[in-house]
């Protein structure tokens, strides 16, 4: 019996420094939003959670609203900070950074989560939902370095390569034997 979890990576949101909980969809995140619904309106979705960051909860809102469901909200499923967040860098170093953390998944900058520690505090969650939801279809709204760091821990071939090629907004079709990863499939076009 499969489950399918499809992870909804967030719609455009402009960075704003120091609102990382708070910042929303801009309005073309907001017309993307629409378009997840209806690439996701046609699928029996029996359970919708995400993580509790605005824009994340945004992306999906409009889905949840078509299929009159409420969404579930787990602060563990919050993006990983690969610095702390009290602190400005540059683009270019944290970009290196991600690349550094997925070959070594104890790496993180000053103040910021390891690849191994944003699994450990997301992983079981995932598990519970996949136990609590076996043989249904969830969605799950999340962020790009989360999302790669949850499928990472399933299948390691999901690492900064892959991160580094999906969009804002995005889904990835994942399809779990009992707890077991199977399938992955990119279905945003």
């Amino acid at each position: 019996m499969n489950t399918v979890i499809y992870m909804v990576r967030h719609a455009e949101s402009p960075f704003e420094f120091g609102q990382e909980r708070t910042r929303g969809l801009s309005e073309e995140g907001f017309l993307e939003a629409k378009r997840i619904a209806e690439v996701l309106g046609d699928i029996d979705i029996h359970f919708m959670a995400s993580s509790s960051y605005t824009r994340a909860v945004q992306t999906i809102q409009e889905l949840a609203e078509r299929k009159a469901m409420t969404i579930v909200q787990y602060e563990e499923l919050v993006e990983r900070a690969i610095k702390g967040l009290d602190y400005k860098a540059a683009w270019d170093v944290l970009y290196e950074a991600i690349r550094k953390s997925f070959i070594d998944i104890d790496f993180a900058l000053e103040g910021g989560e390891t690849t191994r520690s944003v699994q450990q505090r997301a992983i079981p969650v995932i598990e519970r939902i996949l136990e609590e939801h076996r043989g249904k279809n969830i969605v799950l709204g999340t962020h790009g370095n989360i999302m790669t760091i949850i499928m990472n821990h399933y299948d390691d071939r999901f690492g900064f390569d892959f991160w580094d090629t999906t969009s804002k907004p995005d889904i990835y079709k994942l399809t779990f034997n009992l707890n077991k990863l199977e399938h992955v499939e990119r279905i945003w076009t």
